[in-house]
């Protein structure tokens, strides 16, 4: 984890927030456009944000946060009780959403959904590629039409017609899930990033045994109780944030067995996300 100082906080709109977090003891580590961090409260919680300030600048993290009505007690601590001067640890940044490189770029973003577009639509006009942002919201929007003019196309956007518009492009969707439904649906290929988990069916949930290749031992995981919950009443705590296999914060190494993969990022091989995520062999070995 990193120490940061809460140095600012700004009002973007009615319920959102931008949060400045300097850096406690030097410089930050790097991100890249896509990261996201693990912000730990006072209140015990830990959420995870995109970063949406410049990767440039080592200095500090800029994170958004909304106000959800129907909060778990992370958002609305942010809201309300939050203050400058505050300490507060972060994770070091992680990516499951990257840029990659191409010559022309269409982002989509709905709502607080911006917040990993914002470096993502600067990395791609600083590199000289064909950019163009379709916009449903309203956090940052001044700032992204004073600094972008037309490439922004502000309104709830016509993912047919831009289909058609930008057959090339390399497309990158963040918002709602009803937005990323409608793109994945749409456009051949395009990179999504989720919030909230998509609702899945999965085979029944049944026992099996875990074994540690580096502390030595095996233990149950019952059909009732989660990988990641059985971990940690085990002594052997993973860190971990969403719980809903959307940040990847939980990942462990699989050694041997085959993972019941249950997650939205996509487990690289040999990984997996034990908050979700359970097995489909009797056995796995993980690097614990």
């Amino acid at each position: 984890m990193q120490k940061t100082i809460l140095d600012r906080v700004e009002r973007v709109t009615g319920d959102v927030v931008s949060l400045v977090l300097r850096g406690d003891e030097g410089p930050l580590a790097p991100w890249e456009p896509g990261a996201h961090i693990d912000l730990e409260l006072p209140n015990w919680l830990t959420r995870q944000y995109s970063l949406c300030g410049d990767p440039a600048d080592r200095s500090a993290y800029r994170i958004a946060v909304r106000h959800d009505p129907l909060s778990r007690g992370g958002s609305e601590y942010v809201h309300l009780f939050l203050r400058p001067g505050r300490t507060l640890s972060v994770s070091f940044p992680r990516n499951h959403f990257p840029l990659l490189p191409a010559p022309e770029y269409l982002f989509v973003a709905g709502g607080i959904g911006i917040t990993p577009i914002l470096p993502m639509l600067r990395a791609a006009v600083a590199s000289g590629a064909a950019a163009t942002l379709a916009y449903a919201g309203r956090p940052f929007a001044a700032e992204l039409s004073a600094e972008y003019g037309n490439r922004v196309r502000p309104g709830r956007p016509d993912l047919v017609a831009l289909a058609r518009e930008f057959p090339s492009a390399e497309v990158y969707c963040c918002g709602p899930a009803s937005m990323l439904d409608a793109a994945e649906a749409v456009f051949p290929r395009v990179h999504t990033e989720r919030f909230q988990p998509t609702p899945r069916t999965s085979g029944p949930d049944t026992p099996f045994e875990v074994e540690f290749t580096r502390s030595g031992g095996t233990i149950p995981v019952p059909a009732d109780e989660s990988l990641l919950d059985a971990l940690n009443n085990a002594g052997r705590p993973v860190p971990s944030a969403c719980r809903e296999g959307v940040c990847g914060s939980c990942e462990v190494t699989v050694i041997e067995g085959e993972p019941d993969h249950r997650d939205d990022i996509g487990a690289a091989a040999g990984r997996m996300y034990p908050c979700v995520s359970r097995a489909r062999s009797p056995r796995l070995v993980l690097d614990l």
